[in-house]
């Protein structure tokens, strides 16, 4: 508890006090959001405000994941690494984006093709690494099995044998990540919009995780009622206690992000972001459960689809004024603080229903 707590404490001091550093730094460089065209007027005035946010929040959560565990005097744990490995990964992947819409001027950043080679190599990078990666218990961090609450029967290497069944774990590992960063980035387009959003989906892993490491398989305190209730999920606590230091960084980092903000989080943040959400899931064992977790990010995503599929079809007609979503109301005239705010509403619902279906999945079991 000392190393969670001590891990998102850190995380929120670190962004709170040095993001009006990190944006007066990118302001000097020149590291300025850059507004399309085609975006709302209100979003004319946030021309320049220092971009590349991600990088802030990033740094905090790594620096009080390890404080957290120098704090708790227990070392950091492969499960915890690994959420590490794909936030920073997929945050490169951002800060390239980000880097060449700046220098060039205008929103065209890196092409789709290449943001999608980066998420493959980071996806086989952190399956590869998981595979061959045994905790004390010899439990590896990440299953061949598709996840709900907890692995259901289709299982990829008992299915399509150790060479196919591999290739498409990683297809899944890839699949997920790319999904979830991207929506995330769609949802990053009001101020503090995805960051507070992404408080309460990630922070529903700080709860997931605790309670998995309670009812843990490979943990001496369970009843022998319980046995057939325990997760065999390899160091859940730690998961837990990354997911804090995300939060804690998140939290600190929102109070600079909000309306009207003084800071962007920029693809590095978003992509970071949905880097972590997507690691965190499939360490848990819940990546199916992530669509209900992820709820907001479903519906912006869905929506953004279902326009542009409309938009094609009936030759340059629309069904909303404009997409996402959350533009969609702006062109309805809808205040961007009431938008954002009835969205983390939405966003918190979800979330709430998520974490209910994971508790509920126990209790009936």
């Amino acid at each position: 508890m000392i190393t969670l707590l001590t891990s998102a404490l850190v995380a929120m001091i670190f962004t709170l006090l040095l993001t009006p550093l990190f944006a007066r730094a990118f302001r000097r460089l020149n590291l300025g959001q850059f507004v399309r065209a085609d975006t709302p007027t209100a979003h004319v005035m946030k021309r320049g405000t220092p971009s590349m946010g991600g990088v802030v929040f990033i740094s905090a959560a790594i620096v009080g994941y390890f404080v957290g565990h120098w704090a708790g005097r227990e070392g950091p744990t492969g499960s915890g690494l690994l959420v590490i490995l794909m936030m920073v990964s997929l945050g490169i992947v951002g800060f390239v984006d980000d880097y060449l819409k700046v220098r060039r001027k205008n929103s065209t950043g890196l092409s789709g093709p290449l943001k999608i080679v980066g998420t493959v190599v980071a996806g086989v990078v952190f399956t590869v690494i998981a595979l061959n990666y045994r905790d004390s218990h010899q439990a590896m961090p990440i299953s061949t099995a598709i996840s709900f609450v907890r692995d259901l029967p289709f299982d990829f290497v008992a299915v399509f044998g150790t060479g196919v069944g591999i290739i498409l774990l990683v297809a899944w590992v890839v699949l997920i990540t790319t999904s979830v960063s991207n929506a995330v980035n769609l949802t990053d387009g009001l101020d503090g919009l995805a960051a507070g959003s992404s408080v309460l989906a990630i922070g529903s892993y700080i709860v997931i995780g605790f309670w998995q490491n309670n009812q843990s398989c490979f943990s001496g305190r369970l009843i022998e009622a319980d046995r057939f209730k325990c997760y065999e999920v390899s160091s859940p606590l730690d998961l837990s206690v990354i997911a804090a230091a995300i939060v804690g960084a998140l939290i600190g980092f929102l109070w600079w992000n909000t309306s009207p903000a003084q800071i962007m989080m920029g693809d590095t943040g978003a992509f970071a972001i949905g880097g972590a959400l997507a690691a965190l899931a499939i360490l848990s064992r819940t990546e199916v459960l992530l669509v209900l977790i992820g709820g907001l990010y479903l519906i912006i995503t869905g929506q953004v689809i279902v326009q542009r599929i409309y938009f094609k079809l009936s030759r340059g007609k629309r069904i909303w004024r404009a997409s996402p979503l959350h533009h969609h109301f702006e062109m309805k005239g809808w205040a961007e603080v009431t938008i954002v705010v009835r969205f983390w509403i939405i966003a918190g619902l979800f979330v709430a229903s998520g974490v209910g279906v994971f508790y509920a999945e126990w209790l009936y079991r």
